[in-house]
C-alpha cells in the first residue's frame, strides 16, 4: 500500500497536489486528526486492495504541535505500513501574494497577528514535520500544470511508462466530431475503400481495407509525419501534467480510413512505452 501523508504551509499548494494525487487514483482524506490515522491506515491495509494508495493532508488546522502526529506515525511504522511525507512549502511572499488574491484568512492570522507574522509561526511549527519529510516541493515558481507534472514524476506508477493515458478515437465526420478530443486529424484526403465493391462492408481492421489504405504513398507518408508529430507532442504532454490524452481520426463514415490510421497511430504509441486505447465510435454505425 501506498501511503502519503501531504503536509506544508497554508498557501503553499497542499489542496492542489492532493487533487491530483486523487486524479492518479489516490484516496485522499483532508485534515484527518492525527489520532485517527492508524485506525484509518489499519481499515485500508485489511481493505484487500480496495485502498492501496491513500493519501492524508494534515497542517496547522490539527494544532500548532505534532507530537500527536508523530505518535501516530511511529504507529504505522510499528504496524509495518510504508509511508512518506510530502511537505509543500512556498517562499513568504509567495503565499502573502495567494492570500491576497484569494481573500482568504491564515488559519493563524488572528489576535491581531499579521499574515506576514502568520506565515512565520506556520514555518516554525512545522519545521520538524519537514525535516521528517521525504519529499519537499517549493511551488513558489510552479504553475498549476507544473506541479501536476510534479505529482506525476514523484508519485506514478513507477512502473517505467510515462504517467499519461492515450485514447485514440476513429469517427466519421458526418456523425460529428467527438467533444473529448483534444487533437483531431482528418484523413479523408487518403483513397477511399468505399468504393471499391468487396471492400464497402469491410471495416479498417480487416486486412483487405488496411492493406488497400497503406498501400498507397501518401497514406505511408502521412503516417510518417504523424508519428513523427507525436513523438514530439507526448513527451511534451507529460512535461506539462497533462494525465489523459484524446487523439481523434475522422474519415467520411467512420468505417475504413480513418480505422485503419486510428490502430496504426495506437500500435505506434504503445511502442512508444505509452498507455494507448483505441476506440472506433462509428464502426458499426450504417
Amino acid at each position: 500500500m501506498k501511503f502519503i501523508l501531504i503536509s506544508g504551509l497554508s498557501g503553499a499548494g497542499k489542496s492542489k497536489a492532493a487533487s491530483f494525487l486523487e486524479d492518479m487514483g489516490y484516496y485522499v482524506v483532508d485534515n484527518m486528526p492525527a489520532a485517527l490515522i492508524p485506525k484509518f491506515a489499519e481499515l485500508c491495509m485489511a481493505g484487500q486492495g480496495q485502498y492501496d494508495r491513500v493519501a492524508l493532508v494534515t497542517d496547522i488546522r490539527g494544532g500548532q504541535t505534532f507530537d500527536g502526529l508523530f505518535s501516530a506515525l511511529d504507529q504505522l511504522h510499528e504496524m509495518g505500513c510504508d509511508y512518506k511525507i510530502l511537505f509543500v512549502e512556498a517562499t513568504l511572499e509567495t503565499i502573502v501574494k495567494r492570500y491576497k488574491e484569494t481573500r482568504r484568512i491564515h488559519p493563524l492570522a488572528k489576535n491581531g497577528r499579521s499574515l506576514a507574522e502568520a506565515v512565520r509561526v506556520e514555518r516554525t511549527a512545522l519545521e520538524p514535520v519537514r525535516q521528517r519529510a521525504e519529499y519537499i516541493v517549493d511551488t513558489s515558481a510552479l504553475s498549476t500544470a507544473k506541479l501536476r507534472g510534479e505529482m506525476l514524476r514523484l508519485f506514478g506508477e513507477g512502473d517505467g511508462a510515462p504517467a499519461m493515458s492515450v485514447s485514440v478515437i476513429s469517427f466519421g465526420f458526418k456523425y460529428g466530431i467527438p467533444i473529448e478530443a483534444d487533437l483531431v486529424f482528418d484523413v479523408r484526403f487518403l483513397p477511399n475503400p468505399y468504393y471499391i465493391a468487396e471492400l464497402r462492408d469491410q471495416t479498417g481492421l480487416d486486412d483487405g481495407v488496411r492493406d488497400f489504405v497503406f498501400g498507397y504513398q501518401q497514406t505511408r507518408d502521412f503516417m510518417k509525419h504523424l508519428e513523427n508529430l507525436m513523438g514530439f507532442l507526448l513527451p511534451l504532454y507529460v512535461e506539462e501534467g497533462k494525465t489523459a490524452l484524446v487523439i481523434g481520426v475522422g474519415c467520411t463514415g467512420g468505417h475504413h480510413r480513418s480505422v485503419a490510421v486510428t490502430r496504426a497511430l495506437a500500435d505506434f504509441i504503445r511502442q512508444k512505452g505509452y498507455s494507448a486505447a483505441e476506440n472506433h465510435r462509428d464502426m458499426t454505425r450504417d
